[in-house]
Order: structure tokens, then sequence, then C-alpha cells
């Protein structure tokens, strides 16, 4: 009998993967095109041509089939998963009108809802109007309505960026109802796009029929059409199977489908995700995303920018470190991992707030590091950052044990930075948990691949291809001496930075007038 495999699409800001796997979840063979996360034609914007997203994916394929004939000869179904709340407006024919406006983007719109009258009175009076006018500015749909009238009107879906490449496959404008993250008019709740009188209908209205149609994660969504084919090097009509954000899949693939277990995402945005069958808000006003386990949902908390520090980090002070990663042909983080060998925990009192951009709970916030000293070196900054995510990661995790009613008795890492076993040490130390790293760091494309395997039937049910084909290669303990130093910098420090800080980040904002209001 024939060997199937699968094929996930993990299309990322600033890489696309193309990723075989095998049936009990190996990864066979990976081919990654790298482009520019985004362009600036205007300061505070991110905006990237879509075909940039689809030519990888294209190009990726072929490379593959020439490298690996065989197992490309074997796939069974195909998977896209993608960045989340980067959206693309196309015509009927599926043509791009403009470019994706990025989940980077900061521009903002005008709110279109409870501007004025009695409802702008009760939100005043709720203590809610900046809150709810800040979310309708959010969304980029408001944005093109106002300034671009003509893009809007010859668009005939408004898509994320899986849905894109999902009809650039099948010819189909359908996409996973677990992909539908960002500012648009959906039901958290309900899992379906809004009523015409909910919430966010009114906040981001646009016209139903210019979303995409949405099935649950698991299902067909169509067969790689002919002019696909031909591009991909992809059989004629193998199936394309819905499945969920990068976040979500991630989550999916890390083997984390209760709530008994948190998935610390340590990407560009770092996040620590975990799986309920219960709707909760683990921050007010900010709903649980739509999980890739149909009728789940995902309880998340996410650092802006996250990991995204280790990049400045290495643009900024690592150079000759990147450098000899780049003439060992190994990541940068296995270089780095000497910065936090030579240092020790708490890195000699320097303290790091990775607030790289306003959030719900924390509408002003900057970065901050506190604590410097003479003895500080670029080994402590590292450390520090990589201590400071880690804060803000288990007070995350802290957030979403309180909502959901819940311990977490184990952690998953996953993201480019797990591939670091010291940065996973230090989180396990942090959380007080033990750190499970996968066999593969891909584990969006693994989930992924774990949707798509039930999809074409390769699996009786999600639970079954999880059971299956996630597979563990290393589990962290926590060091005891070490987790009681995190603790008392957590409790005593960390969690008293933002409170402090909170009134002299407003008045920063007030006097440079950035970031823009």
């Amino acid at each position: 009998m024939e060997t199937k495999t699968i094929l996930a699409i993990d299309c990322g800001t600033q890489s696309l993967r193309a990723l075989l796997f095998a049936e009990d979840g190996s990864l066979l063979a990976r081919e990654q095109q790298s482009y520019t996360p985004y362009q600036s034609p205007q300061f505070g914007w991110a905006e990237q041509d879509p075909t940039i997203y689809w030519d990888s994916l294209a190009a990726a394929c072929r490379i593959l089939k020439n490298k690996h004939p065989q197992a490309f000869g074997s796939i069974a179904g195909v998977g896209v998963t993608s960045q989340r709340a980067s959206m693309i407006n196309v015509d009927r024919a599926g043509n791009v009108l403009r470019p994706a406006i990025v989940w980077l983007d900061q521009r903002i719109a005008r709110p279109v809802f409870g501007t004025k009258g009695p409802v702008n009175f009760g939100l005043k009076l709720a203590g809610l109007e900046k809150k709810v006018m800040g979310f309708q500015a959010q969304g980029k749909c408001n944005w093109i309505i106002q300034n671009q009238p003509e893009i809007w009107e010859k668009t005939h879906k408004y898509l994320q960026v899986s849905g894109f490449l999902n009809h650039r496959l099948t010819g189909e404008f359908l996409d996973s109802a677990a992909s539908q993250i960002g500012h648009l008019p959906f039901d958290y709740k309900r899992q379906k796009w809004a009523g015409k009188w909910a919430l966010t209908r009114l906040f981001f209205p646009i016209e139903p029929e210019k979303l995409p149609t949405m099935i649950l994660p698991g299902d067909p969504i169509g067969k790689v059409t002919a002019p696909a084919a031909k591009l991909t090097g992809l059989p004629v009509g193998t199936p394309v199977i819905a499945c969920g954000s990068d976040k979500g899949c991630e989550t999916l693939g890390a083997g984390v489908t209760n709530q008994e277990m948190v998935s610390l995402s340590f990407g560009t945005t770092a996040t620590v995700q975990t799986t309920a069958k219960k709707y909760f808000e683990t921050i007010p006003f900010m709903p649980p995303y739509p999980a890739p386990v149909p009728g789940c949902y995902n309880p998340e908390v996410e650092i802006f920018r996250g990991f995204w520090m280790i990049s400045w980090f290495k643009q900024e002070f690592a150079h000759k470190e990147v450098e000899e990663a780049q003439k060992l042909g190994i990541a940068a983080e296995e270089v780095l991992n000497k910065c936090l060998e030579r240092t020790s925990p708490g890195a000699m009192g320097l303290v790091v707030q990775p607030y790289w951009g306003p959030g719900l709970d924390h509408p002003d916030a900057k970065g901050a590091m506190i604590g410097f000293g003479d003895v500080h070196t670029k080994d402590h900054v590292y450390r520090a950052v990589i201590e400071g995510l880690g804060f803000a990661l288990f007070e995350g995790m802290e957030k979403i044990q309180k909502k959901g009613k819940t311990m977490v008795e184990k952690a998953v890492v996953s993201g480019g930075a797990s591939q670091s076993d010291e940065i996973c040490k230090i989180t396990a130390d942090i959380f007080n948990l033990p750190m499970v790293k996968g066999e593969t760091h891909e584990t969006s494309g693994l989930g992924a691949a774990i949707l798509t395997a039930k999809g074409v039937g390769l699996y009786s049910g999600i639970d079954d291809a999880v059971a299956g084909m996630v597979r563990v290669k290393t589990v962290f303990e926590p060091d005891s001496g070490n987790v009681a130093i995190y603790r008392q910098l957590y409790t005593q420090v960390y969690l008293k930075m933002y409170k402090a800080l909170a009134p002299l980040y407003s008045q920063i904002q007030k006097i440079t007038g950035y970031p823009q209001r």
C-alpha cells in the first residue's frame, strides 16, 4: 500500500514555507521562500503585494517536486495556514485590486459607529468610548472604504491570506472559520459571520456578499485546478482542505487540545494560547479566537512584536554572531545561546518590559529596560530580553488560568526561537512547568497537516490525527533554584513596572506624537 504524504503551506509575514509531512507527522521536506515583510509607502503603513504569497507558494512547490519527486507525487491533500489579519481585496476573477494591508499596519480609520448622540453618551458613561473608537479605528476595511471608495466598489471579496491562496489553488472563494481573525464582522462566540445588528457588523460594515463562504476546519474547500497545477506542479484534482490561522494551527500542532496545556509561540508575535470548549474572554472585549478544533476556542494573550525583539537584537548588536551562524549553517539563536550561558538568571538586575505596542489592557504601553549598571554587557541585554518575554507570556498564562478556571499542567514551545534549548530552559524556569518541544519547530505547518490528514480520511478525526502525528523531542524540567529567583523578579518588579511607568508613557506620546492616535 502506497504511503501518502501531506503538503502544508505556512504563509507568514517574512516567508512562505511548503512542508511535506508523512502520515505519522514526520517532516520529510521543507522549502522556504523569503520576502521583505512589507513596504511602507507612508509612515506607519505596512503593505505587501499579495502575488508575492502566491508566487512563493508556486515556486516552493516546484522546488519540492524537483528535489523530492516521490514524496511530492504521493500528496493526498493540501492545507493552507497563514498570518492573521492581513487582508486582500480582489475582483470577481480573483485579481488583486490593491496591496494587502499587513497586520503590522498602523494607519488609523475614522470610527463609523457611536461617534455622537445617545450611543456616544452611553459609551462615555460606561467608560468604553476610547476602546470602542480605537477598535473601529484599527479596521483597515473602514480605512479603504473612507479613503479608496473606488477600490472598495470594485472589491468582489475581502479575504484573509489563506482565503486568497485557497482561491488561487481551487478557484473557490471559501475559507476556514478558524482563519477569520481580525477586524471583521465575525461572531466569535458562534463562529460565523455576524448578524445585521451585531456590534462587529456595525463597527466594520462590510457587505455580506464581499466576504468568503466559511466552512469548518478539516472540511474540503475544493480541488487543485488545471491553471494552479501548471504553476505549482501539483496534480490536477488534489484535495485542498480548510485549516486555520497560523497561531491556531501552531497550538493544534503542539498537541494542545484542552485547557490543561498551553502553547507558547516564540514567533514575530509571541503568544500564549490554549484550547477551550467554553467561550471566555481572557481580556475584557478581546474574544477568544475560533480554534482549528471545530466548536472550540483559542483564548490567547499576545505580546505584539514579541520575538521580533530577537531580530532587533541581532540587527543592532549581534552582527558577529549572525555572521558566525551563517558560516556554520545554523540558526543565529544557537550562537546567541552563548550569551545566555555566560549570564545567570535575573541578568544582574536588568529587567525588560516587552510592550513594543499598545494593547487593550495597556493602551499607553511602550517598551522599557530598567536596572542598568556598568556591570551589564551585551550578553545581559540579550538575557533580559528573553526573560522579559518569558515574564510577559507567564502573565498571559495567569490571566487565562484565572478566566478559564483551570490550572495549566504543561506547556509546549514552538516557533523559530524554540530552536534554542537555552531559551526553552529559561521559559521552563519562569513558568515552573515542564516545557515540551516537539520533533519539528514547524508546528503551524504540522497543525495544518493534522487537519488535512483528517480531511482526506487518513485519520478518523482530529484527536486521532493529533495522537498519531504529534511527536515529542525534548521535555525541559524547571530548576527550583532558578524558579525562586524568577518568581521574585516577576512579582516584586515586573508586575509593578507598567503601573509605575504608564503615566510617563502617556506624557511621551503627548510630547512626541508617537505612536499616532
